[in-house]
């Protein structure tokens, strides 16, 4: 018996070794990392980075005050998303108005609204960045707030006071259907609807045609600027890669960017960079950063991620059935007729 216990005994003693080994063994071993991601290569070795993207979302260029941070705690996420402004109209103003066959009654619109949700796509959740869900795109000022110096903000209003209603020109260019600087960019920002891209790219060009107003930004891969004296309407742009990034940079940008509806004003002078880089499989990452001393007390940087929906992009006819500029100038001669201020013509 002693004999048969010594061997229970032994053999235990062996058993625990080996356990202690293998435990051992187990916590040595480093955790498991997934390998980076490789984007897939165009014929010239560059990154892919051709096909439809979007950036719809209910994130905003800047932080609007009811955020407290431009990044979102994952235990706040779900309450912020049902909060959202725009997620609430669709909930208490276009379903509640929608009777059983369906069919929106344009109740709602009677708030002053010129589209119910039935018409728009501006999505349903916050961007997610680097992991990050943010309440902005602005990254630098930490505050998500464009840092506009005061000479900026005087240069802003006298620009925007520019606009008039005397003749079709002086109008902004949504309103001309000649492009959107949201959409178009740079920098490229979401909007209500028509938030697709299409990137065509060649060893020589790359091609960013925007849904909205089916706008399409050709920009060689070169080193060399236009002469300054050229000044197209969303700048000169040239491209060119570092490593796997393609980087846009943008100048000489026509007067008319200084006062006209765009997210980023910007002088002849100013400049914006613009970074686009495969981040993993169906995502895009778009880093921005835009310089005009004319304008703001510092360069300012933003990022969104652009993703493959599987959707496709559709003609924007923005003039078939259009009769808002006849509208405008023909609301503006009538305030005339009667003597009222044009000034005040959009708060009727």
């Amino acid at each position: 018996m002693l004999e048969n216990a010594g061997r229970l005994l032994t053999a235990g003693a062996c058993a625990a070794v080996m356990f202690a080994v293998h435990v051992g063994t187990a916590v040595a071993q480093p955790a498991y990392v997934a390998p980076p991601y490789v984007s897939p290569r165009a014929a010239d070795g560059h990154p892919d980075l051709q096909g439809t993207w979007t950036n719809a979302s209910i994130t905003t260029l800047e932080r609007a005050d009811r955020y407290k941070s431009t990044v979102l705690k994952p235990e706040e996420v779900e309450k912020a998303t049902l909060d959202h402004p725009q997620l609430v109209r669709m909930r208490t103003e276009d379903i509640a108005n929608t009777p059983a066959t369906g069919l929106l009654t344009g109740k709602d619109l009677l708030a002053g609204r010129g589209y119910n949700a039935f018409w728009i796509d501006p999505g349903t959740r916050f961007g997610v960045v680097k992991g990050e869900t943010r309440t902005a795109w602005i990254t630098d000022p930490p505050s998500g707030k464009i840092p506009y110096s005061e000479a900026g903000k005087k240069l802003a209003h006298a620009g925007e006071a520019r606009l008039g209603y005397s003749d079709p020109e002086s109008r902004p260019l949504p309103d001309r259907c000649l492009a959107t600087g949201g959409r178009t960019g740079p920098p490229m920002i979401n909007g209500l609807y028509n938030n697709h891209y299409q990137i065509v790219q060649t060893p020589t060009h790359v091609v960013i045609y925007t849904e909205m107003i089916s706008h399409a930004r050709v920009i060689p891969i070169s080193d060399r600027h236009e002469p300054a004296a050229m000044h197209p309407l969303f700048g000169d742009s040239i491209a060119h890669w570092e490593s796997d990034k393609l980087v846009i940079e943008t100048t000489n940008f026509s007067p008319y960017h200084a006062w006209q509806d765009h997210p980023a004003y910007l002088t002849e002078t100013g400049k914006v960079t613009e970074r686009f880089s495969r981040v993993a499989e169906g995502a895009l990452l778009y880093e921005f950063t835009v310089d005009d001393p004319a304008f703001y007390a510092q360069p300012w940087k933003g990022e969104i991620t652009f993703w493959n929906d599987g959707a496709r992009i559709y003609e924007y006819a923005c003039h078939e059935g259009n009769y808002a500029m006849e509208g405008i100038l023909q609301g503006a001669r009538v305030r005339e007729a009667k003597g009222l201020p044009l000034d005040q013509a959009n708060e009727e």
